[in-house]
């Protein structure tokens, strides 16, 4: 069809610009959470290390009480959650874990132990956020880390 034209056609468009008064949740997928793992036996830091990594998860690890209290009063950014055994030398769980709730009350803790009738007596009264007894299953372990985490940043 010949309009006599020689140059392009001339249009115009119409857009509409849509602002959501909320603001953009963010995926808490989208950030790489920091874990401490604290543990003096050498078998169960390995093997917690080795999983949560896998899960994508930024991990450290202690091998004792007073090396992870180092990390922590050391690190800038802080940690998003640590996970540390009750029962170890020179710094109990315990311990510690009364320590990062005083200094660090943001951070979640789960405890794991081994030791006792009652382990969930002991992570209580150092207010842990949720004790494992050892053994304990990866997934379940996992299903505590992202409960602590969304909670930490959802609520």
């Amino acid at each position: 069809m010949d309009t006599g034209r020689t140059e392009g056609a001339d249009f115009t468009s119409h857009l509409r610009l849509v602002v959501k008064s909320e603001p953009p949740r963010c995926d808490k997928m989208d950030k790489r959470y920091k874990l401490l793992i604290i543990d003096d036996n050498k078998e169960i830091l390995d093997a917690l290390y080795d999983f949560l990594s896998k899960k994508k998860y930024d991990i450290v690890s202690a091998s004792n009480g007073l090396e992870g209290l180092k990390l922590i009063q050391n690190d800038k950014q802080g940690f998003d959650l640590v996970i540390t055994d009750l029962i170890m030398p020179d710094i109990s769980g315990v311990a510690l874990i009364s320590i990062i709730k005083k200094k660090y009350p943001d951070t979640r803790v789960i405890a794991i132990t081994g030791w006792g009738e009652h382990p969930e007596a002991l992570a209580t009264e150092a207010e842990a956020d949720h004790v494992l007894e050892k053994p304990f299953e990866l997934s379940e372990l996992e299903k505590w880390v992202k409960k602590l985490l969304s909670s930490k940043y959802e609520g």
